[in-house]
């Protein structure tokens, strides 16, 4: 079966992305041949805690990005997502991203695993309050100093960084999604991050049709849970696949002809 056949006859589809979805939206990649680790390198989250100079570091990073990630705007991969939910047929969508686009394209929370948490929100270490992003990027690019919170923990973005242990809720409710997954559609990753990279496999190896949709090598190519994989850019190949396993006909398993009409 091809993608649209895929979509249509599902009803409870995990959706895997990565990266190369908000690309699409003005957001660099990490990874791919212009990614952000090929310019800079990652501050491991011990080192953010112990060291003034590496916390200069992730914040300059930081704010380098800030207006990237500030500016997009969601694209229809996030928007066709959305549109699976509506239509009842959305497991969960796990994703590495962390730009917020899937929540502002219209995936509800409940349908959603920000696996690797949010750049939408500063949080504190110590306290774990939250606040907004904006005025400590304004303050760190005026001062160079990195931003505490009043109880005096240190202050970063609600993402995991490298070294950083992942949020066991979130884990907990995506590796429910891999046991109720009847699709799985991993949407513009490498799939070479782990654990993040186990979920769409996990959800393949128990018997749900496998799609890979990146534009370049994946770690999951050529693997044999892998059904159908298409290589080229996600914001082109899928959007049109969702539109048209969403129109009635297709759902309901037929094409339209002359008899129809």
């Amino acid at each position: 079966m091809d993608l649209v056949q895929l979509l249509g006859h599902a009803s409870r589809i995990l959706v895997f992305t990565g990266a190369g979805i908000s690309t699409g939206s003005g957001i660099r990649d990490f990874r791919g041949p212009n990614g952000v680790w090929k310019e800079r390198q990652p501050v491991y989250f011990d080192d953010f805690m112990n060291s003034k100079v590496a916390r200069v570091e992730y914040w300059d990073q930081k704010c380098q990005a800030w207006p990237s990630f500030r500016d997009a705007e969601p694209n229809t991969v996030h928007t066709s997502i959305a549109a699976l939910e509506r239509a009842g047929k959305l497991a969960m969508v796990v994703t590495q991203n962390i730009d917020g686009l899937h929540t502002r394209g219209g995936t509800s929370s409940k349908r959603l695993v920000e696996l690797h948490g949010t750049n939408t929100a500063i949080e504190c270490m110590s306290c774990h309050a939250r606040t907004d992003p904006e005025s400590h990027v304004e303050r760190f690019l005026e001062t160079r100093t990195p931003p505490v919170c009043d109880c005096g923990g240190y202050l970063k973005p609600a993402t995991i960084s490298f070294g950083q242990s992942l949020d066991p809720d979130a884990l907990e409710r995506a590796a429910a999604a891999v046991q109720e997954a009847d699709l799985v559609v991993a949407l513009g990753s490498t799939l070479s991050v782990y654990p993040a990279a186990s979920f769409p496999l996990a959800a393949a190896e128990r018997g749900a049709p496998y799609v890979v949709v990146n534009r370049g090598a994946t770690d999951h190519d050529g693997h044999p849970a892998v059904t159908l994989r298409l290589d080229g850019d996600v914001v082109e190949l899928f959007p049109p696949a969702v539109a048209e396993a969403l129109v009635p006909s297709k759902r309901a398993g037929h094409t339209v002809g002359t008899d129809d009409a």
